[in-house]
């Protein structure tokens, strides 16, 4: 255990390579919704492996018996949405491959980084599990892509970070943060609804209203999602 716990922030992938060279660990923040996803299978029992590529993504799971979570517009199984994945079992495997979270989750696998799966849904089991056990975290919201592949810093992963950063400063205080991971928090302590950012009205405008209210809820699942293995599992 350590006395203080130093937090910095940086945004995509470039900011995962940035923060694996000062950070011990780091925790993947995608709203809509790798991360989001993630927390609501793993507190239900699932392990869940991230993939960056769809297509070898299919061998892995007919190699280990996973499911392969598909798009969101698939309306029967489990798919991108997390309302899809509410029912999952206990011990079931599942792939989710994502062009954000997942993509980073991935990136990490070789880093040696413990690395987090961290939303809105389990900010306060995040921020507990951190404090204390690393002397340096390292919070990185996905971000979206714009239709060149250039990263888009956006709303719902910065108030994602922040919830887990606002969390920490409850029980830490704010010295240790850096200004960017302050600002994160406080723009959580002063949020607005997710429906009314660009990913969430199109969300609900295409009948995933359900998405959003999920995203949105706080410390709805008491779960660590951990990278152990190549999957994300409960810290327990």
């Amino acid at each position: 255990m350590t006395d203080r716990t130093e937090v910095s922030l940086e945004w995509g992938p470039q900011g995962l390579r940035m923060l694996s060279e000062s950070c011990e660990c780091v925790v993947i923040v995608d709203v809509f919704s790798f991360s989001t996803s993630v927390a609501v299978a793993v507190a239900r029992g699932a392990a869940v492996w991230p993939h960056s590529g769809h297509e070898r993504a299919e061998e892995l799971a007919r190699a280990i018996g996973a499911t392969l979570v598909r798009g969101r517009n698939m309306r029967e199984g489990r798919t991108l949405s997390p309302a899809s994945l509410l029912g999952v079992e206990d011990g079931e495997r599942l792939i989710i491959p994502t062009d954000n979270g997942s993509v980073i989750s991935h990136a990490a696998l070789m880093s040696g980084l413990t690395v987090v799966a961290g939303s809105l849904r389990n900010a306060s089991a995040v921020a507990g599990w951190l404090t204390g056990r690393f002397s340096t975290v390292g919070l990185v919201p996905a971000g979206e892509e714009w239709a060149d592949g250039a990263m888009r810093v956006c709303y719902e992963d910065l108030i994602g970070a922040g919830a887990i950063a606002a969390a920490m400063a409850d029980l830490v205080g704010e010295s240790a943060m850096t200004p960017e991971v302050r600002a994160a928090a406080a723009a959580f302590r002063s949020r607005s609804s997710f429906v009314d950012v660009p990913t969430g009205h199109d969300l609900v405008d295409r009948g995933f209203a359900e998405d959003v209210r999920l995203a949105e809820q706080l410390d709805a699942d008491d779960v660590v999602p951990i990278l152990k293995d190549g999957r994300y599992v409960s810290a327990g």
